[in-house]
Formats: structure tokens, C-alpha cells, sequence
């Protein structure tokens, strides 16, 4: 038997990305690894850039990267557009134009990734995705929270639009986490990788797990959405008038009081 250093060096041909998670900790990171992904996209909602980007490097290691991001709410809480932004340098709030987002993702080089597209009346349509395809790194395809019938929707869109897509487990439970992954050919081995592969639109493959056990975690987080979505976690944040991502934050030192959809 070989001792562990005496292995011989296997060179990883492909990286599975699950490409958006809400949840980050030592459960998270070892269901993640025991499922074979290689990256996790961190981005939790309401949490500042260098929150997410200090929880995302304690958490990577050599066998798993964690990549920091930000689910950006662009408009006003009744017609807002989810953004998933990963390559940010600074930080960009929450709740300001959707033209006055994109103005600053692309000032930043992000890569620019739109999450459950059609869905409620939180995301981008297919005529918005239409309409800025070429503003766009990737659409989500398959997302674990989500019915069949509203993944399919999203696969036409992404046809339709010819825009690249990536899948996720949309992990906001642990036990979601690595439920689908999108894998790129080659080694990936730290977050300005996994960046440039959405930015440069590189060839991918979305993957899910199926089964029984696929379908019930898929409705328990479905379940969990009317959690995330009370009125009561509506009146916290603006009550208390000083939520981290807002554009009013002092942190934001009045940048996007220009673009604020709040006053």
C-alpha cells in the first residue's frame, strides 16, 4: 500500500460547478465534496461583497474553490430583476436601476449570469433576455428549486436567445447543495477560473442528479421559498434603514444615489 504522498498525480479533466448556493459551512462543504463538485458561486442575499468574499476564502481549500458573489435586486421590490454577478472588484447594492447594475458590471468586467429567468416576478423574461443577449455570460437552464415545467421554459429561452446556460442546485438548505452542477472541460483550480470560463463563455455541460430524492429536494426548497419571501423580511429591512446592501448604506459613501430606486 502507498503511503498518501506516494500517489501518483491525477490531472482532473473536468470542474463541476454548482454555480449558485445561498448557504456556506463546514455541512455545505462537506456535502459538496462527498458530491464531487469541484466550485461552489457563494451568494447570499442582503450580504456585502466583502462579507461574502471573506466566508468564500475561509471556506476554499485545494479540494473545493468558493467563489464569491453577488444576487443583485435591481429595481424596486415589486418589480425587481435578479442579477448573479460573479468578478466583482467593488461593491454594487441592491434595489437600484436595472441600466444603472449593468452600467456598473460592465465598468467592473463582471460576468453577468441570469438566475431562474421567467420566474414570478423576480427575474428576467425572455423578451428582457432578448433584448440585452449580448450583454449577458449565461442564463440558469436547470435549477434545482424549480418545477420542470419552469426549467424547460428557461432551456426555450436559452435556446431561443442563443445565450449560454449554466445549471445550480440554488442551494438555500444544505441538504441541496451538489443536487446539479454546470461542468467545463479542464482544471479550474481557483475563482478567477471559474470567472473567466462563464465571462468567456467556454463550452459546458448542465448536469442533475434524478431519482426520487432529486424530485423531494427540489420541493423542500421550493417550500422554503415563501419563507424567503414574507412581507416580514420586506418590513426588517426597511424599518431598520440601514440593510447592508442598501444604495443608502454609508458604505456605498453615496455612488449609486444616483441610480437608487429608494429614496
Amino acid at each position: 500500500m502507498r503511503d498518501r504522498d506516494d500517489r501518483p498525480t491525477v490531472t482532473r479533466s473536468q470542474t463541476r460547478v454548482d454555480a449558485h448556493v445561498k448557504v456556506l459551512d463546514d455541512e455545505v462543504v462537506a456535502r459538496a465534496k462527498a458530491r464531487g463538485i469541484d466550485a461552489l458561486v457563494y451568494a447570499p442575499h442582503f450580504t456585502r461583497l466583502p462579507t461574502v468574499r471573506e466566508r468564500a476564502a475561509r471556506y476554499s481549500d485545494d479540494e473545493l474553490t468558493v467563489v464569491p458573489a453577488r444576487e443583485v435586486f435591481t429595481g424596486d421590490w415589486g418589480n425587481r430583476r435578479h442579477l448573479l454577478v460573479i468578478g466583482l472588484s467593488d461593491p454594487v447594492p441592491d434595489y437600484i436601476t436595472f441600466e444603472g447594475a449593468m452600467a456598473e458590471f460592465e465598468r467592473q468586467d463582471a460576468a453577468v449570469l441570469v438566475p431562474h429567468p421567467g420566474f414570478a416576478t423576480i427575474s428576467l423574461t425572455r423578451p428582457e433576455v432578448d433584448a440585452h443577449a449580448d450583454r449577458i455570460d449565461a442564463i440558469e437552464t436547470y435549477n434545482t428549486k424549480l418545477l420542470p415545467h419552469q426549467n424547460a421554459r428557461a432551456q426555450r429561452t436559452a435556446e431561443a436567445t442563443d445565450c449560454a446556460g449554466f445549471g445550480s442546485s440554488y442551494a438555500h438548505l444544505p441538504g441541496t447543495v451538489g443536487e446539479a452542477w454546470t461542468t467545463f472541460e479542464g482544471d479550474l483550480d481557483d475563482a478567477e477560473a471559474v470567472v473567466d470560463a462563464f465571462r468567456e463563455r467556454r463550452p459546458r455541460t448542465v448536469i442533475h442528479r434524478g431519482g426520487a430524492g432529486h424530485q423531494l429536494r427540489g420541493l423542500v426548497e421550493f417550500a422554503h421559498l415563501g419563507y424567503e419571501n414574507t412581507w416580514a423580511k420586506l418590513d426588517r429591512m426597511f424599518l431598520s434603514g440601514n440593510e447592508p446592501t442598501l444604495p443608502s448604506n454609508v458604505a456605498y459613501e453615496g455612488r449609486f444615489d444616483d441610480v437608487s430606486v429608494y429614496e
